[in-house]
């Protein structure tokens, strides 16, 4: 059976060499993130379960108790871990090309004008699949060890890149006019993109983004659980597409029925609507609504919301136990002036008069920074 081959390497032309390599051997990949703590690495290990590793001194060492993988499986890649433990999503090969094929269509991409730029960590989905599209269309990529403001505006001036996929962080540093096309993930994107920014949505389990500015990429198909039985939880997005993955590392299939009696529907964990066209409009995480007096709160739209303020640099909305009404919105915001910070009754004002009253928050935390993950993903469970 193929072997399972950690890629312990920073990103840049190493490591896709490296994965070339792995590649023409009928092997599969496993990337590590080599900024990781040794007990942190550790864990990653035994969460993925490789045969082999690859270390920074280009070695390749066999190592005790990996599992092998299955013929036609490409890549294994750990989840972000922002709500738990990091859990290792295979990918087969035939998943992974039609995602490069439905990115580089929808895209427009010509193997012969453009070029791709993968700057994010390559132990992300979201930095993996640049590598994994260039690769499987035939399509140039510049490979660098991570972002580098100065180095993407250079390489985009220079035209030696076209297209590149950023966390929103990295956006808030570039000019991105140069590019044909910026790809957005990671987290909620911010109001007002640009117009060659291009939101998406997806996540390990779908081998990164498969719905564009609210559009399925073709051959995705997306549909809201009705929580009657073998129809997927009340209000929960469902995914159905050839680039999902193939089973978890430990040999589960999240998979189930969906509001058509079919099976091969992903739950997603987030809450949203398909309209009447077809498109995908997602409220946020359903782990993380804020219930609050018997009525919902989406933190998202409140976020982006707050985010427009001019005294208020980074914000992220999230909930405290309150004995009146059971949770209560709370706002932690990142001053764009210290010395000006936000004032709560500004936010509650916005809210009242842009969402509703109980979406305004009742508690304002006023922070240098926002804990986030490495793909950029605000750590809620983090906020204190």
């Amino acid at each position: 059976m193929p072997d399972l081959v950690a890629l312990d390497l920073p990103g840049g032309r190493g490591f896709v060499d490296a994965l070339r390599a792995v590649w023409d051997t009928g092997d599969a990949v496993a990337p590590l993130d080599p900024r990781l703590p040794a007990p942190a690495k550790r864990a990653m290990v035994d969460a993925l379960r490789p045969t082999c590793i690859v270390g920074s001194d280009g070695e390749l060492t066999r190592l005790p108790g990996g599992v092998p993988v299955e013929d036609g499986d490409a890549v294994v890649v750990a989840t972000s871990g922002s709500t738990g433990t990091p859990k290792g999503v295979v990918l087969t090969l035939d998943a992974v090309t039609a995602g490069a094929r439905a990115t580089s269509s929808r895209l427009g991409i010509d193997p012969s004008h453009h070029a791709w730029l993968a700057c994010l960590p390559m132990a992300h989905v979201g930095g993996l699949s640049v590598v994994l599209r260039a690769l499987l269309t035939g399509t140039p990529l510049v490979a660098r060890p991570g972002f580098d403001a100065a180095e993407v505006a250079r390489l985009a001036a220079a035209a030696e890149v076209t297209h590149v996929s950023l966390v929103a962080t990295a956006l808030r540093r570039i000019d991105p006019s140069p590019f044909a096309a910026i790809l957005l993930g990671g987290a909620a994107p911010p109001g007002d993109l640009p117009p060659n920014v291009v939101a998406t949505y997806g996540m390990t389990e779908t081998g990164s983004g498969v719905v564009y500015d609210g559009r399925p990429l073709d051959g995705v198909e997306v549909a809201v659980g009705t929580g009657r039985p073998g129809e997927g939880a009340a209000g929960e997005v469902l995914v159905r597409a050839p680039m999902l993955l193939r089973c978890y590392r430990d040999g589960t299939d999240p998979r189930v029925p969906g509001p058509d009696g079919k099976g091969g529907w992903l739950p997603t964990g987030d809450g949203g609507r398909v309209e009447d066209d077809g498109g995908l409009v997602v409220h946020g995480r359903l782990a993380e609504v804020v219930v609050t007096g018997g009525e919902k709160v989406w933190p998202v739209p409140v976020e982006q919301l707050l985010a427009t303020l001019p005294s208020v640099a980074e914000v992220a909305v999230w909930k405290r136990p309150d004995p009146e009404w059971g949770e209560r919105v709370v706002a932690w915001a990142v001053p764009a002036d210290p010395a000006a910070p936000p004032v709560l009754e500004e936010l509650r004002q916005l809210c009242a008069a842009i969402l509703s009253p109980w979406a305004a928050p009742k508690e304002l935390v006023l922070v240098d920074a926002l804990p986030r993950t490495a793909s950029g993903k605000v750590r809620r469970t983090d906020l204190h």
